[in-house]
């Protein structure tokens, strides 16, 4: 049985549910994981798909997690946002269509060159040593 905006509210939170649900923004560097930098992978809260990995997290100084890429391309997409008087574009999860963040142009040019700053409110944190535990074993290679 699909969970109710109620449920869904009620298990991530109200904060989480504002970003993910109502593309809400946090406040800059009030996430848990803006200055968060352990081993591990990040997930959507809403579905636990898989998203990003701490291999390419940075510390950008914008006050959201910054990465430079997700794990897969596919794992995410990418919608246009004019929100604001501005032209940003907005990153979506693929299976759940959270809202994440935006992703920029600014990032390490070594890494591709992309920033995608993401709401520590819209992730979950994967711990490399619960990784296979919680279901995220197939991922363990990407730190070898």
């Amino acid at each position: 049985m699909k969970e109710t905006q109620e449920e869904l509210r009620q298990r991530i939170g109200h904060t989480a549910y504002q970003v993910t649900q109502n593309s809400a923004t946090e406040h800059a560097f009030t996430g848990k994981y803006d200055d968060f930098f352990e081993e591990g992978i990040y997930v959507d809260i809403v579905s636990g798909e898989v998203l990003f990995s701490s291999l390419d997290k940075f510390q950008s100084g914008c006050g959201w997690p910054a990465f430079s890429k997700p794990i897969e391309n596919r794992m995410v997409t990418n919608h246009q946002d004019h929100s604001h008087g501005m032209h940003r574009i907005e990153v979506r999860s693929r299976q759940a269509d959270s809202h994440l963040g935006h992703v920029f142009n600014d990032g390490p040019v070594d890494a591709g060159g992309l920033r995608y700053c993401i709401n520590s409110a819209a992730l979950d944190f994967i711990p490399y040593d619960q990784m296979a535990k919680r279901g995220y074993g197939d991922y363990l290679s990407l730190f070898d």
